[in-house]
């Protein structure tokens, strides 16, 4: 089981991982050794989310899920395949973390009467400039 928050936690069993070849630094390391990783998370495993937790999870990972609703993110920061798997599960324990905070409400405010003048007195301003902007009237 690997924790999320100290009451949830999910199963390393629907975790898959699969090692490719990184791009960029590394030299020689880099043609011969699979360093990057693909951490695949299957989402139907995930039914044990909260509820909304999930639809939150989808929204966040975007394109990041697939149409069989496998997540898929990919490490490939470090140079070793380790560093690489632990930085993989890290975003995926943000990325849950993130899905299982319930959104804050919006609390309805009303704009304060000095704010209301002053969009008054702008509007006014650019009804006085786009008056002159008009042809003056023909007086025949």
């Amino acid at each position: 089981m690997i924790p999320i928050t100290p009451t949830f936690s999910i199963d390393e069993s629907s975790i898959e991982w699969q090692f490719i070849r990184a791009s960029g630094p590394g030299g020689q390391n880099v043609n011969k050794v699979a360093t990057a990783v693909q951490l695949r998370y299957v989402l139907p495993e995930a039914q044990m989310l909260p509820d909304g937790a999930l639809a939150r999870l989808r929204g966040l990972a975007g394109k990041r899920i697939t149409d069989g609703g496998v997540l898929i993110l990919e490490a490939r920061r470090f140079r070793s395949q380790d560093r690489n798997r632990q930085d993989a599960m890290e975003k995926l324990v943000t990325l849950i973390q993130a899905a299982l905070e319930p959104p804050r409400l919006r609390k309805p405010t009303r704009p304060t009467r000095a704010s209301q003048r002053r969009q008054r007195e702008t509007k006014q301003r650019r009804s006085i400039v786009k008056q002159l902007r008009r042809a003056a009237p023909d007086d025949s």
